[in-house]
């Protein structure tokens, strides 16, 4: 009963909504004028409404949904709601047992007060504050954590013998507290950790899974703005709440994750005789050894460990062809965002309209339109909105490894996270689509569409391995995220900066909210280029690969194999 009022509330509000908005004047001349599509694809790109997606934006990113936080009420509901919009546009459910929903279970963490990390060095014991000197976790999923270890300054943290690189050769880090450095080595060589791309060894997730891997008892991240790409205010946002993993993951983990501002770890160093700078770059040059410090860490954490389900929502529509049709080609967007933060004062609700509900309302229009067109294309197209992608994308990761469609049969990948709402685009940006055999494809469907490929705007920030589509290529799966470039028609240079700009600086804030001046055809236009190049991936005579040498192309032959 409760969850047949929440969709009745849910698509009353929705159709009110829309009307309040009314419908924008949409420019649809690309559904018109693209040349050489499948039949089937200008007909479901016809049926793409600005108007619709503008109004699931504002319902998604709502006070009602209370951030859609993993786990929470309101990440049910928008779960819910998306089930019932795939439904009423005709989609067959993919998830278990004949429902819309994957189940995904999982373990939410949260540090409780009671938590604590004093850090000696030669001269003193800094008792350090949590959230302003450091945000301590402890993903040992137990209720209390005791860590006490002499400190390594490891460098990067990284083992990468295909670039022989071992900044843990020659020492023991068993039971040590690990002080690091988040991203990599730096790089102009394309071909050496990827030049200025970040490649998966600077991701802080890597760091602590390979310091868990090498038996250490903790780490310490130190946060500089420039090498993480995001400020402090968002470390805090990120990781101040309960944060989830999958109940079923085995790897092992750390008692003690850690950032630390960037001045105290400069003070912890002074204070052992060594300059923060001098180690940062030496920490760069090949040959670095770890540097074992006279500081000691003590750290006592206290967790709140709640076990609970939270939901991917997955529906089909079958391929017209009937030996083709058990391959795929799969549209991703996580739902899930940051939810509420009881403890902070004034507007606490992380509403992720940008961050994304963008995404998840373009996946449920490309679901209508292609359900509401008369030709199917060949393949089976699967739309799927993800759940726990802010937590460490790990909706999509209990996907990637049960999908509904073995991942060898999966041709592609498209995700979208985090499109603005700016107007027509006139460039579009997807990172990594030239690691696959479907670039030619993609460049010329731009082409058609009269958008230019602009490359990722800051590489150095690793965007490849931060969305969805990751969990996908790590089980071999070609796959990339797919968002605008900075040039909108009719729009000044300075005036299309100063969105995006007031944008980003709402990244995991309280202000990413729903814009009702917002000019949602950027979401229109992304979608039926979504629909035109999913219709020619379902077509194609063979699967989409990875390019020979990829980093991924070794699980790709995995998954072929069935191994």
């Amino acid at each position: 009963m409760r969850k047949t009022l929440v969709v009745f509330v849910s698509m009353f509000l929705i159709a009110n909504m829309a009307m309040a908005q009314g419908k924008r004047t949409e420019q649809k001349a690309q559904a018109g004028i693209v040349a050489g599509l499948p039949a089937g694809a200008a007909q479901a790109m016809n049926h793409v409404e600005a108007s619709r997606i503008e109004a699931d934006i504002q319902f998604l990113s709502s006070d009602l949904l209370e951030g859609r936080g993993t786990g929470a009420r309101g990440s049910d509901i928008a779960a819910e709601y998306i089930a019932t919009q795939f439904a009423l546009a005709g989609l067959k459910p993919a998830g278990d047992h004949g429902t819309f929903m994957q189940k995904v279970p999982m373990v939410g963490i949260t540090t409780e007060p009671g938590t604590s990390m004093a850090v000696t060095t030669p001269k003193e014991t800094m008792n350090l504050r949590q959230l302003e000197d450091t945000v301590i976790m402890d993903e040992s999923q137990q209720p209390v954590s005791d860590v006490k270890g002499d400190v390594i300054f490891i460098g990067y943290g990284i083992t990468a013998p295909e670039f022989q690189w071992d900044d843990y050769a020659g020492v023991d880090v068993k039971g040590k507290v690990l002080l690091m450095l988040v991203n990599e080595p730096p790089s102009n060589d394309p071909k050496y950790f990827g030049g200025k791309a970040l490649t998966y060894y600077g991701r802080w997730t890597y760091k602590y899974e390979q310091a868990a891997r090498m038996g250490a008892a903790g780490v310490i991240l130190i946060h500089k703005t420039e090498m993480a790409s995001y400020g402090w205010p968002v470390v805090k946002s990120s990781w101040s709440g309960e944060r989830s993993s999958l109940a079923e993951d085995k790897d092992p983990k750390l008692h003690l994750e850690a950032w630390v501002q960037l001045e105290i770890a400069r003070k912890m160093l002074a204070d052992s005789g060594m300059d923060l700078d001098k180690m940062i770059e030496a920490a760069g040059q090949k040959g670095f050894k770890a540097v074992p410090l006279p500081i000691t860490v003590d750290a006592h954490v206290v967790n709140d460990v709640r076990h609970f389900q939270s939901q991917n929502v997955i529906g089909m529509i079958p391929g017209s062809d009937a030996k083709l049709r058990q391959q795929a080609v799969f549209y991703t967007a996580h739902y899930d965002h940051l939810g509420i933060r009881p403890e902070m004062k004034g507007d606490n609700i992380y509403n992720g309209a940008l961050d994304n509900a963008s995404g998840t309302a373009m996946v449920i229009e490309m679901a209508r339109a292609v359900a509401a067109s008369p030709v199917k294309p060949k393949r089976s197209l699967y739309f799927v909105a993800v759940t726990a992608e802010e937590q460490g994308l790990w909706g999509s990761a209990y996907l990637g490894q049960h999908p509904p469609v073995p991942a060898k049969d999966i041709t592609l990948d498209l995700n979208y996270d985090a499109v603005p709402w700016v107007g027509i685009p006139k460039e579009v940006s997807a990172g990594g689509y030239d690691r696959t055999t479907f670039a030619p494809v993609f460049e010329k469907t731009a082409k058609e569409f009269g958008m230019k490929i602009m490359p990722p705007e800051h590489p150095e920030s690793g965007g490849y391995y931060r969305s969805d589509h990751f969990s996908f290529a790590k089980v071999g799966v070609p796959a990339f995220s797919v968002g605008t470039g900075s040039t909108f028609e009719g729009h000044p240079k300075e005036w299309v900066d100063a969105k995006l700009t007031k944008m980003r600086e709402s990244y995991h804030q309280p202000t990413d909210q729903f814009d009702p001046e917002g000019d949602y055809r950027t979401e229109a236009v992304m979608a039926r280029f979504a629909i035109a190049l999913g219709y020619k991936a379902a077509d194609m005579p063979a699967l989409v690969e990875w390019k020979p040498g990829d980093e991924f192309e070794a699980a790709r032959k995995v998954s072929e194999s069935g191994d």
